[in-house]
């Protein structure tokens, strides 16, 4: 090897220097750089973190404003059914009230229907009655009655219509 009377006049020693120079001089720059590339690179991870954890309590309240929409849905179908079973039982009670209402109508119809067809056969029965009675009587007073009677009836006839003409 070669030997060299100072170290100083050895090239690897002033490759060293160099080396340690270079590093000292641009050393912190890179190094500065680099801590603050990874220092960015930190930040933005951190960010990133912070988004999650945001992004993770949103999404949870999310959730339980969902399952309290979700409950709430719940109820007012619930409530939404008793309603509707309380108004077809009235629609039930209504109907069966009005089917009731009906049949006493008819009922209350036929009766008078009945009643009508009675008093109409009275009537009949009683017209026919006064129908006899006037051919009997007409048949009677032919048979009985004479000219001579006839004129005292009509003159005492005559002579009580002015009364009764009075009197009404």
């Amino acid at each position: 090897m070669h030997g060299y009377a100072h170290f100083w006049l050895d090239p690897k020693f002033w490759v060293a220097v160099s080396f340690v120079l270079f590093f000292v001089l641009f050393g912190r720059k890179v190094i500065g750089a680099l801590m603050g590339a990874l220092d960015k690179r930190a930040e933005g991870i951190r960010a990133q973190l912070d988004e999650a954890a945001k992004l993770r309590a949103e999404a949870e309240a999310m959730l339980k404003a969902a399952e309290a929409e979700r409950a709430a849905a719940m109820k007012e179908a619930e409530e939404m059914l008793t309603r509707a079973k309380a108004e077809a039982e009235r629609v039930a009670a209504a109907a069966q009230a009005e089917a009731e209402a009906a049949a006493e109508r008819r009922e209350r119809m036929a009766m008078d229907r009945i009643a009508a067809a009675e008093a109409g056969a009275i009537a009949e029965v009683r017209q026919a009655a006064a129908d006899i009675a006037t051919a009997a009587t007409r048949t009677l007073l032919a048979e009985t009655i004479d000219a001579a009677t006839d004129a005292t009836l009509i003159e005492k006839g005559t002579g009580e219509l002015g009364k009764a003409l009075r009197a009404a």
